[in-house]
């Protein structure tokens, strides 16, 4: 008999077959403690990883820019000497800190100059020996192979055929790479005069605390070499490309006007005034060469010419033997700055440009301040002026010293060489004709200063030269430190890697091991099926 209270069962709930998400066996709970750790254990070996890198990178870059000291080596190959410059300096976080005192810089010249060998090219490099030797006595021998030597001919060499200046440069080069410093062959050579230039206005700024800053208010430089005159500044100017030559210091670009003027050096200008009183060029008196006599405005009265010892080219050569009986001695410093300005215009009725002051070559009107070197500089202390005097001191100098009776210069300048002695009326009156009178300089402006030196830093392009060049050789050293840091043969940065990559994996793996696992089962008492975890152990 059956049970009318009997209970039927229930029907079974069917199975909803859904299709299973992503978010259905990883639920976004953000309690889910195995998904946090998970995270938390990869982060970290991300961050362990990265310190590792960030480690060898401070280790190393500390080591390639830990301070040290440095040598290099210049030989300025000039007209009249060649005379070698020994830098030492500090490299600081690869920062060079020069030092052109006594402790940083040592210099010595021998004569002649290199292109005095131009009969006899192959004993050029003999000259040199001694001034190597020089070096090495100023740099420590375990310096030496590490220290640049560069040989830089001027323009006594610019003066020469390019078949006798790669004789001496051969003899040279002979030399140099047995010196034991660091040479290569292209080291040695001729530099043009726009670089000379250049590199004179870089030590003249560099000094003055102006290089690397705003370029309108950077100095230019006006230098009278031996053989010859370089002017360079920044101009506001439109330059032609021909003298225009950019300049990077640091994050500055400097946009400057460089040239030279080939044979207006002071000696070469005064071997021409002579060639040309020879052969009557100047012409400044009519009538002496009717009489076979020539004047000659730029020396003392009283001074006894000796023709036979004066470098003349072969047709003032010619002329002289064929019209010169005498040549006279008048001191004159109006009419020698005549002369002298003769010479600075010949060749003007070429000129192209706008502007040519000078015979007929482009400069720009002149702008800012400016330093004159060298000659500008000897001359001026010969006379005793001031580093600010004018020209117009100058001018009254020269004529005082023009009009003298050569006997009475030679007992008041005894310690003189005569031959030295007599260029200072040339090279007074010179002056005056080439800054007053072509440049445009007033006799009383206050712009032009002359020095040799600012503070304890000598204004010699060499040094201009070897500020530009280890700068650049530190940079490449910087970029080389940057390459070798991400290069396939650093071995201890392939390590570094390996490293982050096998904790990667094993953080992988971990998250993997760790991951919960879920099965169906039905339960009972819910009377449906469910989906539960099932921890690995």
């Amino acid at each position: 008999m059956r049970r009318s209270n009997a209970t039927k069962p229930n029907k079974m709930d069917p199975i909803q077959l859904r299709p299973i998400t992503r978010s259905n066996l990883f639920p976004r709970n953000p309690n889910s403690k195995p998904t946090k750790s998970n995270s938390i254990l990869i982060l970290s070996l991300v961050f362990v990883s990265l310190a590792l890198l960030l480690s060898y990178v401070l280790v190393f870059g500390k080591t390639a820019k830990a301070s040290k000291r440095k040598y290099g080596i210049v030989i300025d190959g000039g007209s009249t000497g060649t005379r070698i410059h020994v830098f030492g300096y500090q490299v600081e976080g690869q920062i060079p800190v020069y030092d052109f005192g006594k402790t940083g810089l040592a210099s010595m010249r021998v004569r002649p100059g290199l292109s005095a060998f131009s009969d006899d090219p192959d004993a050029a490099g003999g000259s040199l020996r001694e001034l190597v030797e020089f070096g090495k006595g100023r740099v420590p021998r375990e310096h030496w192979g590490d220290t640049e030597i560069r040989l830089m001919a001027t323009a006594g060499l610019r003066l020469l055929d390019s078949e006798l200046q790669e004789r001496i440069l051969g003899s040279c080069r002979q030399v140099l790479r047995s010196s034991g410093f660091k040479f290569k062959d292209d080291w040695a050579s001729v530099i043009t005069g726009s670089d000379e230039g250049i590199y004179a206005w870089v030590v003249a700024n560099y000094a003055l605390g102006t290089l690397g800053g705003d370029p309108l208010q950077t100095t230019g430089v006006i230098e009278l070499g031996g053989a010859s005159a370089q002017v360079s500044f920044v101009s506001s100017e439109s330059v032609p490309p021909e003298f225009s030559h950019s300049v990077r210091f640091g994050n500055i670009t400097y946009n400057l006007y460089s040239h030279s003027f080939l044979q207006f050096g002071q000696n070469a200008a005064f071997d021409s005034l002579r060639g040309s009183l020879i052969s009557g060029d100047l012409n400044l008196v009519d009538e002496s060469l009717h009489k076979g006599i020539s004047i000659d405005p730029c020396t003392p009265k009283g001074y006894s010419h000796n023709l036979e010892s004066w470098k003349l080219s072969p047709g003032s050569l010619e002329q002289k033997n064929r019209n010169l009986v005498d040549l006279q001695s008048k001191g004159n410093f109006s009419e020698c700055r005549s002369a002298a300005l003769m010479l600075l215009q010949k060749g003007k009725e070429k000129c192209s440009y706008q502007h040519c002051y000078i015979g007929s070559t482009f400069i720009p009107k002149l702008q800012g301040k400016f330093l004159a070197t060298e000659n500008f500089f000897y001359t001026s202390k010969f006379f005793r002026l001031g580093s600010r005097a004018y020209l117009s001191e100058l001018t009254m100098a020269g004529q005082r010293f023009c009009g003298e009776d050569w006997s009475k210069l030679k007992k008041k300048y005894h310690s003189f060489k005569g031959e030295d002695l007599l260029h200072y009326c040339f090279s007074s009156a010179y002056i005056v004709a080439l800054l007053h009178d072509s440049l445009g300089v007033s006799l009383d402006d206050e712009r032009i200063g002359v020095a040799n030196q600012v503070g304890n830093i000598p204004l010699d392009w060499a040094l201009g030269a070897f500020i530009l060049q280890s700068t650049a050789s530190l940079e490449l050293e910087q970029a080389a430190w940057i390459s070798n840091i991400i290069s396939d043969e650093s071995p201890t940065l392939l390590s570094i890697i390996a490293i982050f990559v096998i904790l990667m994996f094993t953080a992988w793996s971990v998250s993997k091991w760790r991951k919960p696992q879920f099965k169906t089962i039905f339960d009972l008492e819910r009377g449906r099926y469910v989906v539960t975890r099932v921890n690995r152990y």
